[in-house]
């Protein structure tokens, strides 16, 4: 553990007898006195707010411009496809350029190309092409902003903080993805401009907040002696290239395991959120009644990050795992009875419900278990592993649909999330995962 992870060393007075000064270890300080944090946390809230207000407004202004539900699907696809093509080079900078620089240009370019759209569309010249390059900027944006964000959290919590932090932060999840696609809807409705120059200003907060944070020198962490082979083996050419983080998911096989069930689990919550409002579309529910049965995944999330510490206290990873896939499996099968949008909603709560405890379980994995040269790039390839989770749900449920109706599309995507239940209970490496020490 480095010196700036834990506060600054202290030295007390040499007792008599003892040959040299004993260095202690100052008290930590709270969370909430974190500046360094909190500033990285008000901007990250920012920031997630405009990404989730700019999802349903940016698909609604494609819609209007040009009519194409096929244009508005291009506008998503287009960061998301960008995101997995890049992620992997990216990871490779990440761990070389400096974290806050490349935060601070992330959120500037995100800031400058919003800020784009609402002055065309002020001026009346916004165009669909436009529009296309805005998308490639907010794909570079996340691409780049996403994995350095977890690393500057890294650097400026304690060891002993980590989870604690990084349950802040799926409470920062939760909020936004509850409130985001509410304001967003609202402001357009109010004036097409209106819901970006919102967005800008949430992507200049979090310039701000990142121009303002000073992050510790960091030091480099000791390497065990049991680890030494790992450590040799990094510095071989091979490991300093894009595929680094890779072959570190695939030298840990708990990781490895632990990431298929995680990506099944976004693999499948993303098609079945398709497939359900299909169905209540076909029964004649009122798009407002839609929308709100949606927010249950939100309102899980929400809800599940006070649950975060005491199932981490309860259960080993291997167990959380296992438990949170055997619960999706199931509330997903539950989801085929039409009971209405009502049990929709608390169908997804208890979907999503462990969610939170899920990714801070990976990002724990993540940063105190892989070594800090490659910590970037192993990152990045976790990102890469679960955003193709949700990239496969729509283009599974659009098959599934195009070939079979709404329960068995359903019922089906529940036996994909059991089969890799079943799977996870035969995988030793998952079921014996234990929490870093």
């Amino acid at each position: 553990m480095s010196q700036s992870e834990t506060g600054p060393l202290e030295v007390s007075p040499t007792p008599a007898g003892d040959e040299g000064p004993v260095p202690h270890r100052s008290p930590l300080v709270p969370l909430r006195r974190n500046w360094r944090f909190q500033l990285l946390w008000i901007g990250a809230t920012s920031t997630t707010l405009g990404v989730e207000a700019a999802d349903i407004a940016y698909p609604l202004l494609v819609l209007a411009l040009s009519g194409s539900p096929a244009l508005a699907g291009l506008f998503g696809f287009t960061q998301l496809i960008l995101i997995l093509a890049l992620g992997l080079p990216i990871g490779v900078l990440a761990d070389r350029w400096n974290h806050r620089y490349v935060l601070i240009g992330a959120e500037g370019a995100r800031a400058v190309a919003t800020a784009s759209v609402a002055l065309a569309l002020a001026m009346g010249g916004l165009t669909v092409i436009h529009l296309l390059l805005v998308a490639l900027v907010l794909g570079l944006g996340t691409a780049f902003g996403g994995p350095v964000r977890m690393l500057l959290v890294r650097a400026v919590v304690p060891d002993e903080q980590l989870t604690q932090a990084l349950t802040q932060d799926e409470v920062r999840e939760g909020a936004a993805g509850l409130l985001g696609p509410a304001f967003g809807g609202a402001l357009y409705g109010v004036s097409r401009v209106l819901p970006f120059i919102a967005c800008a200003i949430t992507f200049t907060i979090s310039l701000l907040c990142a121009l303002f944070v000073r992050i510790p020198p960091q030091s480099k962490e000791p390497v065990d002696a049991d680890n030494c082979e790992d450590s040799q083996q990094s510095s071989f050419p091979e490991e300093s290239g894009a595929l680094a983080g890779v072959r570190e998911l695939v030298r840990q096989p708990a990781l490895r395991g632990a990431l298929l069930l995680i990506g099944t689990f976004y693999l499948v919550i993303t098609a079945v959120t398709l497939v359900v409002v299909v169905k209540l579309q076909s029964q004649g529910t009122a798009p407002g009644t839609v929308g709100l049965a949606l927010t249950g995944s939100a309102v899980g999330m929400l809800l599940g990050s006070l649950l975060v510490k005491r199932l981490h206290q309860w259960m080993s990873p291997g167990r959380l795992l296992l438990l949170v896939s055997v619960t999706v499996a199931v509330s997903v099968a539950l989801l085929a009875v039409p009971f209405g949008s009502w049990w929709v909603f608390g169908m997804l709560v208890l979907a999503t419900l462990m969610t939170p405890a899920l990714r801070v379980l990976i990002d724990i994995m993540i940063l105190r278990q892989v070594p800090v040269d490659r910590r970037g790039r192993t990152i990045v390839a976790t990102m890469t592993v679960l955003q193709g989770g949700p990239a496969l749900g729509t283009i599974g449920a659009g098959l599934l649909l195009q070939f079979t109706s709404t329960t068995t599309a359903i019922l089906t995507l529940a036996a994909l999330q059991g089969a890799v239940t079943l799977y996870g209970l035969t995988d030793r490496p998952v079921a014996e995962a234990r929490w870093p020490g």
